[in-house]
């Protein structure tokens, strides 16, 4: 899937990306390993994956640890020690559960995956980062968010939204601090995409509701959303863009 990209826009270049193992993470790991990038991939927990190219080097961490965090850290660190550009896409709903009733154990449990595995793994890839930045001149972070940053989400998602929030805020503060360097920080926010998220937290119904209420009249896929993560990665596409939100949502929002 190369929507027309040079196969060479990401030649010598590494790439490393989290939450690979399926949906928007897979689709973009795949198109950035086309476009040349050796590729460092979490996949997730499970240890049941496809490769689905041969410049995609995976491995699989539990994001609800410190642990996991720092195992996929080392995984980078260890294939080179120059990065080019870091996207942090692991995370998910996990459940939904009603604010009234919500668990201590539910709420460390997302904010773990969604909030502080983008904070950990940033901080530990900021020296590659910064290599990476020395040697080619620049860098780049993208971190997915959602258009639930924007709205709250529906109801028993509002911890989930907080997350992505909080990284859509702390995105912005990584551009300016990390500019200096040379190194942009963006963010990309999906709206409804057809993947197994949505096939494990919504009904039926519910996503018909929401596909009526689409301007374009469809849900997403993962293959409208992997090519903007290249373009905001890419110097040569974007290097004057940073501490932005890329909403992909079909005039949704």
């Amino acid at each position: 899937m190369n929507p027309g990209f040079s196969t060479e826009l990401f030649k010598h270049k590494t790439v490393a990306i989290t939450g690979a193992g399926t949906g928007i993470g897979k689709a973009t790991a795949t198109l950035f390993a086309e476009l040349g990038a050796t590729v460092c991939a979490h996949w997730g927990r499970s240890t049941h994956h496809t490769k689905p190219h041969a410049n995609i080097h995976g491995m699989c961490a539990d994001f609800t640890t410190r642990e996991g965090h720092q195992a996929f850290v080392e995984f980078v660190s260890d294939h080179s020690h120059a990065l080019d550009v870091l996207i942090n896409n692991a995370g998910t709903m996990v459940g939904r559960f009603p604010a009234d009733t919500l668990r201590d154990a539910d709420y460390e449990h997302i904010v773990s995956l969604n909030q502080e595995s983008v904070v950990r793994i940033t901080r530990g890839l900021i020296p590659a980062l910064t290599a990476g930045a020395q040697a080619n001149g620049s860098a780049a972070i993208v971190n997915t968010v959602s258009i639930s940053a924007s709205t709250g989400g529906s109801p028993g998602s509002s911890i989930y939204s907080a997350t992505k929030a909080f990284v859509s805020t702390y995105t912005k503060a990584l551009a300016r601090e990390l500019a200096p360097a040379q190194i942009r920080a963006n963010a990309l926010s999906p709206g409804v995409i057809d993947t197994d998220f949505h096939q494990r937290y919504s009904s039926t119904e519910k996503l018909e509701k929401t596909r009526q209420q689409i301007p374009l009249q469809r849900l997403g896929t993962a293959n409208d959303c992997a090519p903007a993560f290249v373009f905001l990665a890419s110097d040569s596409l974007a290097g004057y863009i940073t501490g932005q939100t890329l909403e992909i949502n079909g005039g949704q929002f």
